[in-house]
């Protein structure tokens, strides 16, 4: 799972304050948002009408981005999990802007951050195979001339896999 998106997380956490209430509904829907909003209200000690309300307001301000599931990538085939550290050549914009729109174009690439500590970026690619890995580290990697040099780190075995977060 891949939460790709262009909005400024500052943006979003300052157009609303978020209550006790707020945080504890934030804490069921992450875990599961298919919850009945009925049971997150008694959980939460609210009416189903309120519950609807903050989370709507919290869809609108940008707080929850989006509802997704969490798929097996075993159960798909999808066998190849590699974590992948990517140095650039340079870290002018132009460059960084460039592999950052390549790498967030690549439905291979679950998830991309750019980061500091002697390297450019660090991503996790998930393919069925390693032919199909291969394909992906020539395309991004071997024949882009704005990476210096990339190396892969292969899973043996997914020991957690989520987006939660700890909720203040």
């Amino acid at each position: 799972m891949t939460a790709r998106t262009t909005k400024s997380p500052e943006s979003a956490r300052s157009r609303r304050e978020l209550d006790s209430f707020d945080r504890a509904i934030l804490r069921i829907v992450q875990r599961d948002s298919h919850m009945p909003q009925r049971r997150i209200a008694e959980a939460v000690n609210l009416s189903t009408a309120a519950v609807q309300r903050r989370i709507a307001a919290m869809e609108a301000a940008g707080i929850i981005e989006r509802n997704v599931a969490i798929l097996d990538t075993r159960a798909l085939g999808m066998t190849i999990t590699s974590i992948v550290e990517v140095d650039l050549v340079d870290e002018r914009p132009r460059t960084v802007d460039g592999a950052k729109a390549l790498f967030l174009a690549a439905p291979e690439v679950q998830q991309c951050y750019y980061v500091t500590g002697g390297i450019s970026f660090m991503l996790v690619i998930v393919t069925q195979d390693m032919v199909a890995y291969e394909a992906i580290t020539r395309r991004l990697f071997a024949d882009n001339e704005a990476v210096a040099a990339f190396r892969s780190f292969i899973a043996l075995d997914r020991v957690k896999a989520g987006a939660e977060i700890v909720v203040p």
